[in-house]
């Protein structure tokens, strides 16, 4: 049955319903009133974003202006510089234009100022030419006479004298030839006389004092180096097993073993004397001792080299003492020292050394120069001998150079240099250390020839002798220190037989290598004979 409700009362379910309805108004109401209040926020953000937006557009546009404004100013100066520049560029062309106009325009006057010279010596050279020709036109004519004369004189002249012209020729000139030939011959002969005349007696005087206040004895040295062994039995120790004994002592010593047929010897064979004196003397305490091993000859070897060295330092103090000299360098010394092995010709070398030193200061003190200097200069001339054999080129230079090199001065270094001619002499003490060295090496005893190299020389001598004109017979005398030539007395006068002699002893001094030095002596006779019947 349906529920009764009084009037003017609600039901619960209606008030529901109201409520509900009045939520729903309500909640649209906040929903309109929300959607409201977004637009006028969002329109109000909206227009400041706007505002924003055209402040940013304003300020955008002033600062484009603004940049714009600085290129365009930056570009109206660069424009404005280069303009400058280009104008300076244009005048200064100009400027050059100008210079370059004058300079032709002045070059212009110049060339017609020349040709207006040239023109004028033109005429003048036309003027000349005429005259030349004028007188070459002259003088053919005279040539003209002339030949016809010297033809006429010719022909009178062969005529009379029975010759042709290149007989007449051939005479004239051998007769002018002979004529000079004598004059020459007389004149040569004439200074030859004159300086021995004045420097004869001089240099006699100069060399017998020098060679008398310096008579030193002068033993030679033998060059050959043998080491004696007691029995062939010791040459197969020496070569060992497989030659390793031998080869350690040409390892060691630097030397070369020639171990032959030759009984009781072994030979050493090498160029630096100093090496060679350290295995001669390791391989004799080598053979006195008997043990050969290679440790044992490295040892030995080691001992005598250092013995040598002592004894060469040895040496080259006792030769400085000797000659006495001071403020030598210790490795000019011992240098100096190293020559006591060194031999030529059979000649010691320092031995040489000292008493070429001495002959230079009696020479220099003869001549009032200085004499410690001079011994100097011939104590050291030779000292390129002790290290020629490791360098390139001759003693000399080798000397000069090693001496420069510890200090030694130029008239010294001039000596050793130039001692053998090899450079010009700068100074009065290389000719003295050369006329010293000559009369050294060349006083009896001093030196010795191989035999091969002795009889060389004698056949040299001769064979220069004989190529010149008008020599006969030519014959080596005196060991190869004198050469005697006989001439023909027919062709050869007495002023030619000097002109000879001075040939002979030039070409002996060019072309040939000898100690001391040799006497040409040319022998003109005439001879006489009849036989009576």
């Amino acid at each position: 049955m349906p529920s009764f409700h009084p009037p003017g009362m609600l039901t619960l379910g209606a008030f529901d319903a109201i409520s509900i309805v009045i939520a729903v108004l309500a909640l649209a109401a906040g929903i309109v009133a929300g959607v409201l209040g977004s637009k006028a926020i969002v329109g109000k953000t909206i227009a400041q974003a706007r505002e924003e937006a055209k402040g940013v557009v304003a300020r955008a546009e002033a600062d484009g202006a603004t940049a714009s404004e600085k290129v365009r100013l930056e570009a109206e100066r660069e424009a404005m510089e280069r303009k400058e520049r280009a104008d300076k560029e244009l005048e200064a062309a100009r400027n050059e234009l100008r210079e370059t106009e004058r300079r032709l325009a002045k070059r212009e006057d110049a060339f017609d100022r020349k040709e207006e010279s040239l023109h004028q010596r033109e005429q003048q050279s036309q003027a000349a030419a005429e005259r030349l020709r004028q007188r070459e036109e002259k003088i053919n004519a005279r040539e003209g006479e002339v030949g016809q004369l010297i033809e006429q004189q010719r022909a009178k002249l062969h005529e009379v004298a029975g010759l042709s012209a290149a007989e007449a020729t051939e005479r004239l000139l051998a007769r002018i030839e002979e004529e000079k030939r004598h004059e020459v011959a007389k004149l040569v002969r004439k200074i030859e006389e004159e300086a021995e005349t004045k420097a004869k007696e001089r240099a006699r005087e100069i060399t017998l004092m020098a060679v008398q206040r310096y008579a030193s004895d002068i033993t030679s040295e033998s060059t050959v180096r043998t080491v004696e062994i007691p029995s062939d039995d010791m040459k197969g120790r020496i070569i060992g097993r497989e030659g390793r004994n031998i080869r350690a002592i040409e390892k060691a010593t630097g030397v070369d073993i020639i171990v032959d047929d030759t009984p009781g010897v072994i030979v050493i064979s090498c160029f630096d004397k100093v090496r060679q004196q350290v295995a001669v003397e390791s391989m004799q305490r080598l053979v006195a001792d008997g043990r050969l091993h290679p440790a044992r000859i490295e040892e030995v070897v080691e001992k005598v080299r250092s013995e040598v060295d002592e004894r060469i330092q040895k040496f080259g103090k006792d030769a400085v003492l000797e000659v006495n000299l001071r403020g030598l360098h210790p490795k000019v010394s011992e240098a100096m020292g190293k020559l006591h092995y060194r031999t030529s010709y059979g000649q010691n070398v320092l031995r040489h050394s000292i008493e070429v030193a001495y002959f230079c200061q009696v020479i220099a003190e003869q001549l009032g120069l200085d004499g410690r200097l001079a011994r100097r200069c011939g104590f050291l001339h030779d000292i390129g001998k002790a290290m020629d054999h490791e360098m390139e080129g001759g003693h000399p230079k080798i000397g000069m150079d090693f001496a420069r090199q510890y200090g030694e001065k130029d008239p010294v270094l001039n000596a050793i240099g130039g001692h053998h001619a090899d450079i010009p002499s700068t100074s009065f003490y290389t000719p003295i250390v050369m006329a010293a060295d000559a009369v050294s090496s060349a006083r009896p005893g001093a030196r010795r020839e191989s035999m091969e190299r002795y009889i060389q020389r004698l056949n040299d001598l001769q064979d220069i002798a004989l190529g010149m004109s008008g020599v006969t017979e030519a014959y080596a005398i005196q060991a190869g220190r004198e050469v005697r030539v006989m001439v023909d007395a027919a062709r050869v006068g007495d002023d030619e037989a000097y002109l000879i002699a001075h040939d002979i002893a030039r070409r002996v001094s060019e072309e040939m290598t000898f100690p001391g030095e040799i006497r040409v002596t040319v022998l003109r006779e005439t001879r006489a004979i009849e036989v009576a019947r």
